[in-house]
Formats: C-alpha cells, sequence, structure tokens
C-alpha cells in the first residue's frame, strides 16, 4: 500500500482491520495488556506502510503532558562556542524520547515573554534557563511553578537549581598546570575588574591565589592585572608586566582572547610563547586556542555536561524525584586541554 499525504487513523484502522479506538491505544502505548501482540503488531505495521504519525500537539492538550523541554537563552544558540550548551541539551533530550523548543532572546524582554507563553501553551515539561557567559541571572516570574533548571548561570534569587562551571577549581587547576612545569614566576591577566562580581573572574582569580598559596609563593599584588576579557588587554598589561627584568616566566590569563593579546604583546617585544614565557587560557574557544602559533593550552568550559545536567534535573523534578522543590547548586569541572604554549620553567642562574 503506497503512503499518501497525511494519513489518519481511520486509514489506519482500515488497513489493519481493527477500530480506530484499538490503533489509539497501540499508538499511544495505552493498551493496558488489552489489545494481543498479533493485533498490536498489524497496527504498527499498518502504522509503518501508511507514514502515519500521532499528533503530538494533540496528545498534550488531551493528556496535559507533552516531550517538549523548553530552552531559552540570550546568545547561546547563535554563539560561536556556548552553543555546545544547546548540543549537550538536544542530546539527552533525545536520548530520553524528548524534543527541545528552543528560542534566543538576544536579551530582548519582549522576546523573552514571548518564548516562555508559547512554551507554557506548548505545555514544556520544563525549562533550561541558559546565559552565554557565567553570571546571575533573574529568572522571570512567568517561570515560577514550571521545573527551570539555570545553567552556564546563577539563579540571583537561589529559589531554582543552577549548574556552572567551577571556575575556582578551573583557576586552581590551570595555576596548578603551570607550577606542574616549574614556574614559580607566575602572573594573572583577569578579566573583569577587581570591583566586579561576575561569578567567572571573581572564581578564577581565587583559583589562582589558592594554587599559589599551597605551593608557598606570596601572591604579587603588582601581577594580578584587572581586564575586561578582550585582545587589547591581553596585549596592554602583558607589555606592562613584562617591562621589567623582574618579570614573569608564566601568564595565567582569564580567557583565550587575552591570551591572544598576550601572543601580540610577547611577539611585538621580541619574546616568544613559550620559550621566553608559557601562557596558560581559559574557555577552549574553539575559533581561536587551536589556531594561535603555538597552539594554546587552555581550560575548557563544560558547556555539554552542564546541559545535560540541567535537563537531568528538569526530567528528576518533573517525576517527582528529589530536586523537585529543593534547589541545587552545581559546579561543574573545568577540564585541561594540553597544546604547545606551556613549557617547563628555566632554570635561573
Amino acid at each position: 500500500m503506497a503512503r499518501s499525504g497525511n494519513p489518519t487513523m481511520w486509514q489506519v484502522a482500515k488497513a489493519a482491520g481493527v477500530s480506530q479506538a484499538t490503533v489509539s491505544l497501540v499508538v499511544n502505548n495505552a493498551d493496558g495488556g488489552r489489545v494481543n501482540e498479533a493485533t498490536r503488531e498489524r497496527v504498527l505495521a499498518a502504522v509503518e506502510e501508511l507514514g502515519y504519525r500521532t499528533n503530538a500537539y494533540a496528545k498534550s492538550l488531551r493528556s496535559g503532558e507533552s516531550g517538549f523541554i523548553g530552552f531559552i537563552s540570550d546568545e547561546v544558540a547563535s554563539a560561536p562556542f556556548a552553543g555546545a550548551l544547546l548540543k549537550g541539551a538536544q542530546l539527552l533530550a533525545w536520548e530520553t524520547g524528548h524534543v527541545i523548543l528552543g528560542v534566543d532572546t538576544y536579551g530582548d524582554d519582549g522576546i523573552e515573554a514571548a518564548a516562555i507563553d508559547m512554551m507554557l501553551s506548548y505545555r514544556v515539561k520544563g525549562v533550561v534557563y541558559a546565559s552565554m557567559y557565567h553570571r546571575l541571572v533573574t529568572v522571570p516570574e512567568a517561570l515560577r511553578g514550571l521545573p527551570t533548571v539555570v545553567v552556564n548561570a546563577q539563579d540571583a534569587a537561589g529559589q531554582v537549581s543552577s549548574v556552572f562551571p567551577d571556575e575556582e577549581r578551573g583557576g586552581y587547576d590551570a595555576t596548578r598546570r603551570l607550577l606542574d612545569a616549574g614556574h614559580r614566576r607566575i602572573a594573572m591577566i583577569n578579566i573583569q575588574p577587581s570591583e566586579s562580581d561576575l561569578p567567572a573572574g571573581i572564581g578564577r582569580l581565587e583559583g589562582y591565589r589558592r594554587a599559589l598559596g599551597e605551593a608557598g609563593i606570596d601572591l604579587r599584588p603588582d601581577w594580578v592585572r584587572p581586564g575586561t576579557g578582550i585582545v587589547e588587554d591581553g596585549f596592554d598589561q602583558t607589555v606592562a608586566l613584562m617591562a621589567d627584568d623582574d618579570r614573569p616566566t608564566a601568564i595565567f590569563c582569564g580567557n583565550d582572547r587575552t591570551a591572544w593579546g598576550a601572543y601580540r604583546a610577547l611577539d611585538s617585544l621580541g619574546l616568544s610563547v613559550p620559550g621566553d614565557c608559557s601562557i596558560m587560557g581559559f574557555d577552549n574557544h574553539e575559533m581561536l586556542a587551536p589556531f594561535l602559533d603555538p597552539t594554546l593550552t587552555t581550560m575548557a568550559l563544560p558547556y555539554e555536561r552542564m546541559a545535560r545536567t540541567a535537563v537531568d534535573l528538569l526530567l528528576g523534578a518533573d517525576q517527582g524525584g528529589a530536586d523537585q522543590g529543593s534547589p541545587r547548586w552545581l559546579p561543574i569541572e573545568c577540564s585541561l586541554v594540553e597544546r604547545s604554549s606551556v613549557t617547563e620553567a628555566k632554570v635561573l642562574a
């Protein structure tokens, strides 16, 4: 029998020689043992032959449930490297029989409100509320009462679960890598001013401090430089750090763009990476880190793991699991990506 247009349940029933009610029970997996196996197989064969598809939206209206998970973000889906958040959410959604409804709001409150209305109308099981960069966010009031997990950010009110990078551990591991290479003269160029409240820079700096302290190295305030995470800051601060004979042998840069600026500064001074100064980055920006010369050793943000954890939390809450009504703060470990910008420290005479 050839497929034609959008086959109906009536056509499936006719092809299988059963009632529409029997077809409904089989395709919705709701027969409870009332349909014998031979009849079930006949219905499924007709479904396959005709190419019949259930109306998921209509089913959600009848049952009050759906297989949709909302994904609301500022610029994640369109960002060159944070898009891995959406990928991670989609992968786990598919594995569990769900579909992601995703919207990038570009910071527009009107788009966000419309996206929430749309997702509520589709009766999503929950919403992943994502940010392109790690910051404190205010979860919209319209999402209260709906399972929601903040990802790559932290809920400022602490009322919903948040999944975010373990920035402090990442800063510690980055600095520890330089220490393990024998460096004791390690500077840091941060991605924000000292008075900023963004968790990323605060955590990475704290990890740097802790690693130095454990190694018995006194923190030098003049070797901790502020920045804004752009190439120009990496350039300017590296030039300043390397101006004296008393200079660092390694620099931990708070992100990969800052590291790129450090590369450019060292080259302008006739110095090399890593021969004269080892450079450590952070973010593992896929459009940048593997293409610097030499390639950049850096810390990778756990985008996919964060998103999978967030979806897992949502599904647990939807099923009345332990996460329901008990917000959790889950830092996810960053991973070291070894490349070529870190080498053993030179022994000073």
